[in-house]
This record gives structure tokens, C-alpha cells and sequence, in this order.
């Protein structure tokens, strides 16, 4: 009896030895599949700190050329603007294309002049009010377009963006051949910008290039294209 029951503690306390011996190699094993997932995370979260950075920087970029885009058109806005004040100045402009604009009806005249001096002074939302009043009462004076111009030219100055659009839209579709069509697309240009369309404004300046190639405006809308 005693002989099996030494054998048999015997072989259990070799099991024992045998599962204290193998236990800090099971322990290691798990502990480098441990260092390998944290060193494989951080890797990931490295690449993504990289990507975050990466496109932080090139939303960077896209702002800061969006910004230059809203800048080089507002200054196309403002010559514009300087090209209406010489063409309505008493006394200036003896070239044809900077005389102001002429009708036989005095009634006309004087409310076009009344709602021009308002916008050559910075008046934009009285000037727009005035110009819409004009083309609303006089839509087949000599004048309509060039007023309907300078309502969406005024709705613009005044960040009235979405009438300004619809001004301007209207002016180009009613009278695609107006000298004034390409510059009308160019505010609209410099609408949809405003309003962060970007795939609009890329339309609009397309159309002056591809309509009017020969005009001030195409030259513009290719270099605000290179920007967009």
C-alpha cells in the first residue's frame, strides 16, 4: 500500500514541477503578443497623427487659396465699381464706353442718377432697392440692363448673395449678347464662392471663357480657375 501511494505523489509532484517550469514560458509568450499589439497601435496612431496632419495642411492650403480667389474677385468687383463712378462723374469719360449711360426720358434719367450716385457711394442696399424700383418700372428703357447689372452688383456689396445669382442670372439669360453678360457671370462667380459652391462658381467661370473668350472677363475667370 505504501509503495503505489509513494509512486503516486511522487508523479504528481513531477506534474507540478513540470506546469511551474512551463508557466513563465506560457507568461512570455502572452507578454510579447501584448508588447507587439501596443507597438502595432502605436504605429497606427502615429500614421493617423500623419494623415490628420497632412490633410490639416492641405485644407491649410485650399482655404488660403479660396481666400485669394474671394480677394481677387472682390478687387474685380471694385474696378467694376471705379469704372461706374468715372462713367457717372460729371465731366469724365470722354470715351464712348465710359460716358454714362443716356436716355431720351428724363423721368428715367433721373431715377437711373438718383440710384448710381447711391451706389458710388456705398450705399448698396439703397442702390439695390433703387435699381430694382427702376427695372421693375422702366424693364424696356435703354437703361434696364445696365441697372439690372448694378442691382446685382449692389445685392453683392450688401451680401445679399442668392438674389444677386438670380439678378445676374437673369441679365445673361435675357441678353446673352450685352456687353455686360461676362461680367454679370463673373459676380455670379463671385457669388457661388461666397456661398462656398464651388462647383458652381467653376460652371460660371467656364461659361465666360467657353461664351465670351474674347472679353476682359475670360481672362480673369482662366487665372480664378487655376485657383479653384
Amino acid at each position: 500500500m505504501h509503495a503505489p501511494t509513494h509512486r503516486l505523489n511522487a508523479l504528481s509532484a513531477a506534474a507540478l514541477l513540470a506546469l511551474t517550469l512551463a508557466a513563465p514560458a506560457a507568461h512570455a509568450f502572452t507578454d510579447d503578443e501584448a508588447r507587439r499589439a501596443i507597438l502595432e497601435l502605436r504605429t497606427q496612431i502615429q500614421q493617423m497623427k500623419d494623415q490628420n496632419q497632412q490633410a490639416r495642411l492641405q485644407l491649410a492650403d485650399q482655404m488660403d487659396m479660396l481666400h485669394q480667389e474671394i480677394a481677387t474677385l472682390r478687387g474685380r468687383m471694385e474696378e467694376l465699381n471705379q469704372l461706374s463712378r468715372n462713367a457717372t462723374a460729371p465731366g469724365q469719360g470722354n470715351a464712348p464706353q465710359q460716358q454714362a449711360p443716356q436716355t431720351g426720358d428724363p423721368q428715367q434719367q433721373a431715377a437711373y442718377e438718383a440710384a448710381a450716385d447711391q451706389y458710388r457711394n456705398g450705399r448698396y442696399k439703397e442702390a439695390a432697392g433703387s435699381f430694382a424700383t427702376f427695372v421693375q418700372s422702366y424693364p424696356d428703357s435703354d437703361l434696364a440692363t445696365d441697372a439690372q447689372f448694378y442691382l446685382g452688383s449692389s445685392q453683392y456689396a450688401s451680401k445679399d448673395f442668392k438674389s444677386s445669382i438670380q439678378t445676374m442670372q437673369a441679365l445673361v439669360k435675357a441678353h446673352p449678347d450685352d456687353a455686360r453678360a461676362p461680367d454679370a457671370l463673373l459676380v455670379t462667380a463671385a457669388d457661388q464662392i461666397e456661398l462656398n459652391d464651388m462647383k458652381g462658381a467653376k460652371a460660371s467661370l467656364q461659361r465666360i471663357i467657353k461664351d465670351y473668350p474674347k472679353s476682359p472677363a475670360a481672362e480673369t475667370a482662366k487665372s480664378r480657375l487655376k485657383l479653384l
